[in-house]
């Protein structure tokens, strides 16, 4: 423990990582003014920033004892003028905009200077895109082209899909926020065809990308599935693209280091791209994105605001999606949008005078595959109301049959209780031979779950179903690896082009020999095969954590709690879990873990909602 003094009666140094230490005793070592204060704020700025913020809010923490997530005392803070001036006399801490190792603005937000440099270029970024005025060249014709795409919006209710296809082709961005089934991909599958009909070049550039692999897959299965059913011509049909990649692989990466071979100098050559997933997406690569685009090229982001956010730091969708932007809009965009529909709308409302980020963002309310019947949704809004006794009633009532509870099991019972899910949900995959259908019964079925150690933790849960398979006879006994082991990527491998959150399956090299491979699904249904020994880290994927299932969609899920309270518990990793299911969710925990995990938020500290306000 570092001494404490009168100031700082309390440091628990063992309590911070090795690293929140080494920087905070560099920078006294460089400091013109080392201090307490300066020691702590560099610890604790590192400390947080590793758990997904961007800034240390001093404000929220000044005069009192600072926890860590599992509830010990990591330290005791000053008042704020002592620690304020403690800082700004260091030498090491500047202003915003000054080029120095710490950052403070005048909201008393601690940075790295790396983090607040993202922030600040993500928020000019979004700003230009935003504010710039509403320009509809053509009013009737855009009105005719809209009607023609959303031939719904003449009805008294209002069209959320409409009004995101007319801001994406009025404004330099378009958020398009919900939940699954509000017809996310299906809405930007028609502004894509729009926007190529209304385009004056004859060679719009377009690019679609997503966070993982397994994102931009389904974006590309979304937009081919689709596209044939526009209501266009078939030439704009084939002008539509249907290949999407990872942001990594669009951005082109630079190997062994964090830069990227497309940035502010080296434009990538597009003019409209859609990044799908967009909750996943951390600041740092969300600013690399933006730096890299020409500053007249359209964005169009798509993701639920409700859904876990990125977990690296972050929480962009977000803070972009605050309450105050959703779905009010400046007076000049609802007379432009009234003008072009040829008359007033009740339902549009106004909250500014003045165009900025609220214009641009819609949240898709209308849900297709979730309806007022189905389990599924109804437990979902209960969990985003944050309604912990309406949760547990749907729970007990098994009034529906998409939706299942069951008290969860003790660890000496949990091998037998896996039992038959697993046979049940596995055992199709396991007994195919062809990887492609491979592929798809693998997604039939997930088990999820929130914590990696422990008994109802990703490492032992994968022993146990290998346990039940192998007594099943459906994967081989003693070995490693096997053939049918499902793989997911930890780590990003540039020069193979597999990435993390990319599952793959492990096959034979041929029938009747021995050597395997294992298999991954590219984006547009190809197969690649790699000897396992050159794969980058990874793990079996039976069991997955919550967060690694962020982009996929399984038929059925069965979500297992741990049998105690832990600070990754929140109403959005439930909410998360819950929407992983298209056909039916299975959720294993106690009442007081999910009750406690409903009434918990995350809250990431962050200067990006303020500076877009």
């Amino acid at each position: 423990m570092i001494r404490p003094s009168r100031n700082y009666p309390i440091f628990q140094a063992d309590l911070f990582s090795a690293i929140a230490i080494h920087f905070a005793q560099f920078m006294n070592e460089v400091a013109d003014e080392p201090s307490h204060g300066l020691f702590l704020g560099a610890a604790l700025v590192s400390h947080v920033t590793g758990q997904g913020h961007i800034c240390l809010d001093l404000r929220s923490v000044e005069n009192r004892a600072f926890y860590d997530p599992l509830g010990n005392v990591l330290c005791w803070c000053p008042p704020l003028p002592r620690w304020r001036k403690e800082l700004m006399a260091s030498g090491v801490v500047g202003p915003p905009g000054q080029f120095a190792p710490l950052i403070l603005d005048k909201q008393d937000r601690l940075y790295l200077y790396r983090y607040w440099e993202y922030e600040d270029t993500l928020a000019r970024n979004l700003l230009h895109r935003s504010r710039g005025a509403v320009v509809v060249p053509d009013p009737g014709a855009l009105g005719k082209v809209l009607l023609r795409y959303f031939p719904s919006q003449g009805s008294e209710a209002m069209d959320w899909q409409a009004f995101a296809a007319f801001v994406s082709v009025t404004k330099g961005i378009c958020v398009i926020s919900g939940g699954p089934g509000t017809g996310k991909t299906t809405t930007v599958c028609k502004i894509l065809g729009l926007a190529l009909e209304l385009s004056e070049s004859a060679n719009l550039r377009i690019a679609l990308a997503a966070p993982t692999g397994k994102a931009a897959a389904r974006l590309q299965e979304a937009v081919k599935e689709q596209r044939g059913g526009l209501p266009t011509n078939d030439e704009i049909k084939k002008r539509i693209p249907i290949k999407a990649s990872t942001i990594h692989r669009l951005l082109g990466p630079r190997s062994g280091t964090p830069y990227f071979i497309h940035n502010r100098e080296n434009p990538l050559p597009i003019d409209l791209v859609v990044v799908d997933e967009a909750s996943m997406v951390d600041l740092p690569l969300m600013a690399k994105l933006f730096e890299a685009l020409h500053p007249n090229a359209r964005v169009i982001l798509l993701g639920d605001k409700d859904q876990l956010a990125s977990v690296e730091a972050g929480a962009v969708l977000g803070d972009i999606c605050s309450d105050w932007t959703v779905n009010t809009f400046s007076k000049d965009m609802k007379n432009a949008y009234e003008t072009v529909m040829g008359g007033p709308i009740l339902t549009l409302t106004h909250g500014s005078e003045v165009p900025g980020i609220q214009d641009c963002v819609v949240h898709l309310q209308k849900n297709y595959r979730f309806d007022e019947h189905s389990g599924i949704g109804t437990l979902a809004r209960a969990v985003n109301r944050g309604d912990a006794g309406e949760v547990l009633d749907i729970l007990r009532s098994h009034q529906w049959d998409d939706v299942q509870w069951q008290p969860l099991p003790s660890p000496g019972l949990l091998a037998n209780a896996l039992a038959r899910p697993v046979i049940e949900g596995y055992g199709p995959f396991l007994r195919s031979t062809d990887p492609l259908e491979q592929f798809h019964r693998f997604e039939a079925f997930r088990v999820l779950c929130a914590i990696r150690q422990g008994p109802y933790g990703i490492l032992n849960l994968n022993r146990l179903v290998e346990r039940i398979l192998w007594k099943e006879g459906l994967i081989l006994p003693g070995r490693g690896i096997y053939p049918g082991l499902p793989i997911l990527v930890t780590k990003n491998d540039y020069e193979l082009g597999i990435f993390n959150g990319d599952v793959g399956i492990v096959t034979e090299a041929a029938k009747g020999e021995v050597r395997l491979r294992v298999t991954f699904r590219s984006p547009d249904g190809a197969l690649r095969s790699y000897h396992p020994s050159r794969l980058p880290e990874h793990e079996t994927a039976y069991a997955m954590s919550i967060h690694k299932s962020q982009g996929s969609e399984f038929d059925e899920v069965l979500v297992i709690l741990p049998d105690m309270d832990v600070p990754i518990l929140t109403r959005e990793l439930v909410y998360t879990a819950i929407t992983r299911a298209r056909k039916r969710v299975t959720i294993w925990c106690t009442e007081e873990t999910l009750d406690r995990a409903i009434s918990r938020r995350i809250q990431r500290s962050s200067g990006l909602r303020e500076a877009l306000s």
